[in-house]
């Protein structure tokens, strides 16, 4: 029964990874109509700043709230010199914003080396139930997503700038006689989805640790969690993440790791084949 337990708890865990890692890219893709190709390296960049704030001295909870507000601020950025110009040309926007990814993990590949940094949890030890012992820190992302999914989903729905977001997205021209600032708009909207794989970063650095590649494996399962998923919504992607990383975190326990990434992969491709819309079809992309 405890390692029952331990497992559904790991299975758990790691589907909230990569529900934080996906809420950022699903926003983009449903919200923008473009697939960011950089959103690994703005988890890298999340982590990387967790690590820089640490090795300073500072506490490691500081670099962690600051990861999301620089990662956003470099999104913000980013949006406006670059992909601003994309947006008519979806897969330009995709190589595009492979092209930045490439830039912003070869930097940090450089400033790091081929090494494996590590950071300390900031809750250490464990919850004991019984004879069941779960990560502390593993438990707090669980509750962490669980309020930004929340917070996320409050914001994009029952607030005015929510309203706004998606009038800009739905229909820009009347958006813009309206008087709603449609580049500011779509800037905020990159920004926002750049900082929650910022904080995705800054939680989980201390789990895999600082690496250059750290991004391109929740790259790859956001792109197809969002896929599966479905974009146009919110909830589409947050349900495909869930599919995803229930999957990539189960699957290993009855079979070899690398086979359970392909079958993943397979399971995936199988099902956007006879469901191209996804879990949750919505219709703003």
């Amino acid at each position: 029964m405890a390692s029952i337990f331990a497992a559904a708890f790991e299975i758990v865990s790691f589907g909230a990874i990569i529900v934080l890692v996906v809420l950022g890219l699903g926003i983009i893709a449903s919200m923008m109509g473009i697939f960011n190709f950089a959103q690994g390296e703005f988890v890298l960049l999340g982590a990387y700043v967790t690590y820089l704030a640490y090795s300073g001295g500072l506490p490691i909870w500081v670099g962690m709230v600051a990861a999301p507000f620089v990662v956003g601020a470099l999104g913000f950025v980013l949006e406006a010199l670059i992909i601003r110009r994309f947006y008519a040309a979806p897969i330009v926007a995709m190589l595009g914003t492979y092209a930045l990814g490439l830039i912003i993990r070869e930097s940090v590949r450089g400033l790091i080396g081929g090494f494996y940094l590590t950071v300390p949890e900031p809750i250490g030890g464990s919850i004991d139930l019984g004879s069941i012992h779960i990560s502390a820190w593993r438990f707090t992302i669980i509750v962490i997503t669980l309020l930004v999914m929340g917070a996320c989903y409050l914001l994009l729905s029952r607030t005015s700038f929510g309203l706004r977001v998606r009038a800009t997205l739905e229909n820009p021209s009347l958006a813009r006689a309206s008087g709603i600032s449609t580049p500011l708009i779509y800037g905020t909207t990159f920004a926002f989805g750049a900082a929650l794989a910022g904080l995705a970063g800054a939680l989980i650095v201390p789990v895999f640790s600082l690496f250059a590649d750290l991004g391109i494996r929740f790259l790859i399962q956001g792109f197809v969690a969002v896929m599966v998923g479905g974009v146009g919504s919110f909830i589409g992607p947050v349900a495909g993440a869930g599919v995803i990383g229930t999957l990539s975190a189960a699957l290993p326990w009855v079979m070899s790791p690398v086979v359970a990434d392909v079958l993943v992969f397979v399971l995936a491709i199988a099902f956007i084949k006879f469901r191209p819309q996804g879990l949750i079809s919505g219709k703003g992309v």
